[in-house]
């Protein structure tokens, strides 16, 4: 649903004629409404985890079960092959503009400046969500806390480097639109910024001081 909802809004403002600010605030909120919306059915289940950035993390933090973190990136990546599919299926030749949603780098944005921003922006996104899931008993504060941060990264990010932020919603576009610019980046980055927020919310999970 991510994967497909999320490329798809970038699609959908492209073939509307959407303006830059338009565009940019229809896709934030077609990807934080599905976030948050995922979270309220999955997230009692499965938790919610559709961001193999996500997983990484909480695997890291100790939240999650490291036995469950090839299941969850096998089938993360599963569902992002799916969504590209889907998403070749629907829009065909009309979505090759926007080559079916893919992220970009926008002109001026090095490779290095890309990782570094996809670093920082999903190491915030990372900790919203382990904050949501540790803090939060309700999965309507828990979406609307993920899903409102999402969005305001959209917003910061998504005119830089299309603000990814999660290699599985970089993954199903680019392989079945067949654009590879760039896009290591978005693996890279999002694997390092969750990696860093995971280890570093564990670290503060864990009890510090000395035994008396």
């Amino acid at each position: 649903m991510l994967v497909f909802l999320g490329p798809g809004s970038v699609v959908l403002a492209s073939l509307l004629g959407m303006g830059p600010t338009e565009s940019l605030l229809f896709v934030a909120a077609v990807f934080g409404g599905t976030v948050a919306a995922m979270i309220r059915l999955l997230g009692w289940t499965s938790g919610a985890n559709i961001n193999p950035a996500v997983t990484l993390g909480s695997t890291l933090a100790g939240i999650s079960d490291s036995d469950l973190l090839f299941p969850y990136v096998l089938f993360q990546v599963a569902g992002s092959l799916l969504a590209g599919l889907t998403l070749a299926l629907v829009f065909g030749s009309l979505g090759s503009a926007t080559s079916l949603g893919s992220t970009k780098l926008a002109p001026g944005v090095s490779p290095a400046e890309g990782v570094a921003l996809e670093i920082v922006g999903t190491f915030i996104l990372v900790t919203s969500a382990l904050l949501a899931g540790s803090f939060l008993r309700s999965s309507l504060k828990q979406a609307l806390l993920v899903g409102g941060t999402l969005f305001v990264l959209i917003l910061f990010i998504g005119p830089l480097t299309g603000a990814s932020l999660n290699p599985a919603r970089s993954l199903g576009p680019s392989i079945f639109s067949g654009y590879f610019d760039d896009q290591p980046i978005y693996y890279i980055g999002p694997a390092i910024g969750g990696a860093c927020a995971g280890l570093i919310f564990g670290w503060l999970r864990r009890p510090h001081g000395k035994a008396s």
